[in-house]
């Protein structure tokens, strides 16, 4: 289903469509405030595994990451967050940033990486925040499979090369090209594991 969402004011109805089908084991793809991501709920193990499957990877080893609504998830999913740490997220959250955290036993099974951290994202957009709030958990995010961004710019292209993989592509307008800037914080310096669309400068 291609489902086209106000990226201003999400509407409420198709909104709680996506919260269904996330809870029933579904598969979006959906918008960010970088590129369009592959998205599910992280309760939901099939669901995990479906996404690995389109990527062609193994959870452990996959690079997921939690979208969350705010940083009120933080102290549930990581563990040991300095101060400074924390006002350094505030700073920067929501944006296109990617923090990668200690993460906490709360983390479910099949997403415990043997590095035991947890990319974290709170991206500037609205309709992905309002899935995350109405859903009251964070959903796993996924880049989209192959080189090809360009076609991962446009909702129409994407529903057609994965309408067979995903059961919603939530259109949400014209997607970037750049994907958000990787952090590692579990250091005690920062490291820049990949420049993307935020700006850091630390």
């Amino acid at each position: 289903m291609l489902l086209h969402v106000n990226a201003e004011n999400p509407n409420g109805r198709h909104i709680k469509t996506i919260r269904e089908c996330l809870l029933d084991g579904g598969v979006i793809i959906y918008p960010t405030d970088t590129i369009y991501g592959l998205g599910c709920d992280i309760f939901q193990q099939k669901a995990i595994e479906k996404i690995c499957k389109i990527k062609n990877v193994q959870p452990q080893k996959a690079q997921l990451s939690f979208i969350c609504y705010d940083l009120s998830d933080l102290s549930k999913y990581t563990k040991g967050i300095s101060t400074p740490l924390y006002r350094m997220l505030k700073e920067h959250l929501p944006g296109a940033y990617t923090f990668i955290l200690p993460a906490s036993k709360e983390v479910p099974k099949i997403l415990q990486s043997n590095k035991h951290t947890i990319g974290l994202r709170i991206p500037d957009n609205n309709i992905a925040r309002e899935i995350v709030r109405q859903l009251e958990h964070p959903i796993l995010s996924a880049s989209l499979p192959g080189e090809m961004v360009e076609e991962y710019t446009d909702p129409e292209l994407m529903y057609e090369n994965f309408k067979n993989l995903v059961d919603i592509v939530v259109d949400g307008g014209t997607g970037g090209m750049v994907p958000s800037t990787v952090i590692d914080c579990t250091k005690d310096e920062y490291e820049v594991i990949r420049m993307g669309a935020g700006e850091w400068s630390e």
